[in-house]
Parts: structure tokens; sequence; C-alpha cells
């Protein structure tokens, strides 16, 4: 959520960064809304005061001996006159809160206004036989079952791929925790409040799974529980940065994707991740995000994934973010780069949703910064492995960093 008190002292900066975002015209609202609820008040409290100097006066005439029916009436027209306003006032804060709570995360000033390749890392090379992760996994994927069971978009790994999703899994969590991370499996079933306060909602209502019988959604990534871990708490200031590595099924319905993403498990309504997730000084923030990024591509280079880095245009990035950088990994089997994992800037726009505030040593009580990123999306980075460690015969072979952590050197589904 955006500071109130910056939109009303710098309203055009606010402009400027929602317009860079293409979503200024939410503001006027809030700016009227704001400007209504802030007349109301003080015309509450005067009647506040008047209802409170007439009930003295009724009190002082009836000790008296003398007749209040006056001061009495004026009591009553005062408290009609009160309750209106209440009633006005409640519509009109709830209505604010409802307009500030649409407006997204003012993008940094570097944020760029198209997505910007900042580099390229390993060779993006297409055989000319290149085959997709469908047909070099074989039947160690298995969609065709999960539809009878769950529908479309599910899908069943078998054999060695478990064995490489395991084999990822651990070898991230390793990484990351020698960089200072604290492993942790988090719920998957959250209230509305810690989508809310990620800024999942009211943004990505539309992708996520909620519960018919009870006031839980399923999560869509593990940033929402981690996230929601110091909800409400005044951290030390002393024990920051805190940085968190939440592994954790995730559940997306995809609403509107479609073509041939449809195949094999790219684009899926359930799979597995390891995301990074850090509180910081809000003086630290950019520097962390660097940090998290240069983690991101330290997992791509140890498993030998041609890929790009991207800043993300500012239109693009999510309610939450100030600034996103994407790690996009080359697919032979598709002939171009896709999304593999990212990383976010959210400055304190999640931090006074939650209100998780730090107090230094004998210093002001001020928001913290949050920020997120992907290590492992396990799905999309077993397509990238399949199809960069493919081979002429149709067998694929895979790092060692992963073959040290129980995975199999290679696997051959046309073999088999």
């Amino acid at each position: 959520m955006l500071d109130a008190r910056l939109i009303r002292s710098d309203p055009e900066l606010v402009r400027a960064g929602l317009a860079r975002r293409r979503a200024d015209g939410l503001l006027p609202a809030v700016l009227e809304l704001d400007a209504r609820r802030r007349e109301l008040l003080p015309q509450r409290e005067a009647l506040a005061a008047r209802q409170n100097a007439a009930s003295k006066a009724i009190g002082a005439a009836v000790q008296a001996g003398e007749d209040p029916s006056a001061t009495k009436q004026e009591v009553a027209e005062v408290k009609t006159r009160a309750q209106e306003l209440d009633r006005e006032l409640a519509e009109v804060e709830r209505r604010w809160q409802t307009a500030l709570a649409a407006l997204p995360n003012l993008p940094e000033q570097d944020a760029p206004l198209e997505d910007t390749v900042l580099r390229e890392v390993g060779e993006a090379a297409t055989p000319a036989d290149a085959r997709d992760h469908v047909e070099l996994a074989g039947g160690l994927i298995d969609t065709e079952s999960a539809a009878r069971v769950s529908g479309s978009r599910f899908a069943y790994l078998k054999g060695d791929l478990v064995m490489l999703e395991l084999a990822l899994v651990g070898f991230a969590m390793g990484l990351v925790r020698d960089h200072g991370f604290e492993p942790v499996i988090p719920p998957v079933l959250v209230r509305e409040p810690a989508l809310y306060g990620t800024g999942m909602l009211p943004d990505t209502e539309q992708q996520l799974y909620r519960l018919a019988d009870d006031e839980l959604y399923l999560v869509g990534t593990s940033e929402v529980p981690l996230a929601s871990l110091h909800a409400g708490e005044t951290l030390d200031q002393t024990a920051l940065p805190l940085r968190y590595a939440g592994f954790s099924p995730c559940f997306r319905r995809e609403a509107g994707a479609a073509g041939r993403d449809q195949q094999g498990i790219f684009r899926v309504h359930q799979f597995d991740k390891v995301e990074m997730f850090c509180f910081v000084e809000p003086q630290s923030a950019r520097e962390e995000h660097q940090r998290l990024l240069a983690i991101e591509e330290e997992i791509l280079a140890a498993l030998a994934i041609p890929y790009r880095v991207v800043d993300i245009a500012a239109h693009d990035l999510g309610a939450s973010a100030a600034r996103k950088f994407d790690c996009e990994a080359w697919l032979p089997g598709q002939g171009r780069y896709r999304e593999l994992t990212s990383c976010s800037n959210t400055t304190d726009f999640q931090a006074r949703r939650l209100d998780i505030r730090a107090r230094p040593p004998g210093g002001k009580l001020h928001h913290v910064h949050t920020l997120n990123g992907t290590a492992v999306a396990v799905g999309r980075t077993i397509i990238a492995l399949l199809e960069n460690g493919q081979r002429a015969d149709g067998s694929v072979g895979f790092p060692e960093a992963l073959v040290a952590h129980g995975a199999p050197a290679e696997i051959n589904a046309a073999a088999g």
C-alpha cells in the first residue's frame, strides 16, 4: 500500500510514478475521497464537542433547578447530525480504503518503460533435430493419467524425474542456506489478509484457488506465507536482514492461458518452487535486490542453463513490485527464451499492508522493505535441464551439481 501522507504531500510525484505504470487514472478517486474524509473528520469532532458541552449544560441546569428542555432539544439535533455524519464518514472511509488498495507500488526511477535485456549468458543453441521436453521425458511425464484424475494441466512425474526434482530442491536449498537464508516449509493454505498483504488481492484474484467451505486460499507462491511470517510485528533492527527460503507446492488457475504451453509441464495448475524472501532496512533494499538476482544467476550457471536477464517494464510489474528482473532460460525445443525465475523489490508496499516495522535503538519506528526471488521453479527448471541437456541419440545428461544430490547422471526415454 502506498503511504497516504506521500499521496497528500506530493500528488504529482505519485501521479508521475503511476503514469509510468499506466495506472494514473486510479489516483483522482483516492485524492477526492481523502479530501472529503478530511473535511468530515473535523466536522464530526466539532459535533462531539458540542454534544459534550450540551450534556454538561443539562447537568448544570438540573442541578440549578432550571428547565433543560431547550438544551435537550439541541442535544437531540446534534446527535441526529452526528449519526448522519458517522454514516457518511464510514462510507467515505470504506471507499477511500478500497481506492487506496487498488493503487500499485510506484516503480523505481530506473525501471524501464519497455522490457530491456541486460545480458545473455551461455550459448543459446538449437540443434537441427531439437526435441522438446515432452518427447525427451517420454513416460516420465504422464499428463494423460493426471487428466483423468484431476483434469487438464496436471501431471504425474515418475521415476528418474522424481529424483531429479528432489535433487533440484536439495541443491537449491543448500545453496541459498549457504547465502544466509533460513529454510522454511510454510503452510500453503492462507487467509485473505495474507494475500491482501502481499498485493495478490485484489490484483490477481482470477489466478487463485479458493476453498468453497473455508475462508482459505491455496497459495500461488510461498512468498505469501513468508511475507506474513512477521505480520503485525515490530522487528529488532539489529536482527535485519531476515532471509528465508520457502519450499512449497504452488497452485495457479492460469486463467486465459492457452496454446502450446498447455503441452507437458510448462504451464500447469500445480508446481513446486523454492522461493527466497527478505526483510531489510529501506536503505539496503536495492543492494539486496541485486544480491537476489546474483543468487538466481549462480544457480542457473551451476545448472549449465543458458539464460538472459530482463529488466521488466514498469507497466508490466505486479502490483507490489517497484522493480523486477526476470531470468529467462533458453529452451531449444521452443527455440526461444522463456521466463524461469524472477526477483522483485517491493519496497515498503507489503510491509505497510502487513504492518511490519523495525525500531532502531533510540530511533524512530518505520516500515521495513521486503523482496522476493525464485531460487528454483522446479517444473520449468526440469524443462530447461531436459532440453539443454539433450543429445543427438535422444538421451539427456544432467549437471554434476545435481548428480551429487541424487539426480541420475542421464536418462534416455527414447531407449525405454
